[in-house]
């Protein structure tokens, strides 16, 4: 079997709307009968994704991984960088917890030893696919870190892949960007530049066409593209630095109000995706309680460190005020993983996992309580949800430190397994669970809309299949690209560039 073809898209900035973008490319090389992997040595995001056999990445390829319509697997993203605390972060390395690192320690003492992981990885990767969809991060130009850099030009120069550089408009400055980045570059790795992509452009084109006449006369480098900015797209982010952009805000007042408590170190924040996709939901992100007024929902989603984000809520009045509306019968609360162990009675740290604390006290609304431990749980799950007189098959994901014990008046919210999992209010109006992607499960989450849509006197909506959303948004975006980048033109550079003397 031949090496795969590799193609690397690389950002001026994080946030530029690589994963996106790499995104388009596997599922565009899917279409066309390629065998296709995606690739990120090295990612740094507190958004992560569970594989078939239980091991932790980043969230991007593992969704990146979906469009390609291949099973994710660990040497896609064979490092990633969990930040945790205040200059900590912990490292996963090939989908399991190596060890917490400070970043200082982390570029001085694990370097040879991630390099030769990702080395190996990319190996496996390009042995048996067809295309190699490489994303890098943040920026190849950052010069005072490049002499150790594990994620942009190296990983380049291992693979012996073409970079297309993106763009993003949206910002602005796009073309001081592209030719400082490009001015910054080791002149080996310039020459690995095939082309750049102005991603995220809002209005006439033509009166871009000077600029793009420009950049190609005074760089040499060719526009491979300007791809509009796509509205609605609700395809997983990567890292909360997007967070804002999934919000979305539906007016009249039938609405359903669900506020989502943003705290510092939220985590798995796509669990929320389902809700954006639900046309009559108003989805909003709170901070404090001055914030929160008093919503249909509210949602505490997971947390790389539930026990800071719990005292977040507390000098912030929204931990009081959750309590009070819950006890006044004015909202119901969904905690997911983190946000399952803040509602219990008390969250107990005994090794330090997340901090000096011992212990803090939950919330209280959930009969249960938490420890801490070493070791995390990372596994796919699936059972029966009971609730509202229904049963509910459902499937998800759990990736958490620690396990909840029940107290007295404990009812679980789900058999998964063989196990009892997460714990429901005696009223059902307050549930907390493990399991990530909860949401995401079309039947369940159509029966807990609809009981508030009751409750409201609105129209109350039959399922739809989030999975078939996420396939016809994966196509749309396709599509997208397609139109609007010379796929044909890069396609083509890719061999040619794998054809010449790089010696």
């Amino acid at each position: 079997m031949a090496r795969a073809l590799p193609i690397m898209f690389q950002g001026t900035h994080s946030d530029a709307g690589k994963s996106v973008i790499a995104t388009a490319f596997c599922r565009m090389f899917a279409q066309d009968g390629w065998k296709t992997a995606p690739f990120k040595s090295q990612n740094m995001s507190l958004n992560s994704y569970v594989t078939p056999d239980g091991k932790e990445i980043g969230r991007a390829q593992g969704i990146q991984a979906e469009a390609a319509g291949v099973a994710a697997r660990v040497e896609m993203n064979p490092i990633l960088i969990k930040p945790s605390r205040d200059h900590e972060s912990q490292i996963v390395v090939l989908g399991k917890p190596y060890a917490n690192m400070q970043a200082f320690a982390y570029r001085n003492e694990f370097f040879d030893q991630g390099l030769a992981v990702i080395r190996q990885s990319l190996e496996t990767l390009m042995n048996e696919y067809d295309r190699l969809v490489i994303e890098g991060a943040g920026s190849p130009a950052e010069v005072n870190l490049n002499d150790r850099e594990l994620v942009n030009m190296r990983i380049a120069r291992l693979a012996n892949a073409p970079v297309v550089l993106i763009g993003d408009i949206e910002r602005g400055g796009v073309f001081a960007s592209l030719v400082g980045t490009l001015s910054l570059l080791e002149p080996e790795d310039r020459k690995r530049v095939i082309g750049v992509i102005i991603n995220k452009f809002r209005g006439d084109v033509s009166l871009l066409k000077p600029g793009l006449d420009w950049f190609e006369q005074h760089t040499g480098v060719p526009v491979l593209g300007v791809v509009p900015y796509l509205p609605d797209l609700t395809i997983d982010a990567e890292d909360s630095l997007s967070l804002e952009r999934f919000a979305s805000s539906v007016g009249g007042e039938e609405a359903i109000d669900i506020a989502v408590i943003r705290y510092p170190k939220i985590a798995n924040f796509t669990d929320i995706d389902p809700l954006l996709a639900e046309p009559d939901c108003r989805v909003r992100l709170v901070t404090h309680a001055g914030e929160l007024g008093e919503p249909d929902v509210i949602v505490l989603p997971g947390s790389k460190n539930t026990i800071e984000d719990l005292i977040y809520m507390k000098k912030r009045g929204l931990a009081s005020r959750i309590v009070s509306l819950v006890n006044e019968g004015k909202a119901r609360v969904v905690g997911l993983c983190g946000g399952y162990q803040m509602l219990g009675a008390v969250i107990r740290d005994p090794y330090g996992v997340e901090t000096p604390l011992l212990e803090v006290k939950g919330l209280g609304l959930l009969p249960m309580e938490t420890t801490l431990e070493r070791t995390k749980i990372t596994i796919r799950s699936e059972g029966v949800l009971t609730w509202g007189g229904e049963r509910f098959a459902v499937q998800g994901y759990e990736i958490h430190m620690g396990r909840s014990a029940p107290l007295s008046g404990y009812a679980p919210l789900i058999e998964a397994d063989g196990r009892h999992e997460g714990a429901k209010h005696s009223d059902e109006r307050v549930l907390g669970t493990y399991m990530h992607d909860l949401f995401h499960n079309d039947a369940f989450r159509t029966a807990f809309l609809n009981a508030i849509r009751r409750e409201k006197g609105a129209p109350l909506h039959g399922a739809v299949s989030f999975h078939t959303r996420k396939e016809a948004m994966f196509d749309r975006l396709a599509a997208h690209v397609r139109e609007h980048v010379d796929v044909g033109r890069i396609e083509q550079m890719m061999r040619q560039f794998g054809c010449r003397d790089h010696s």
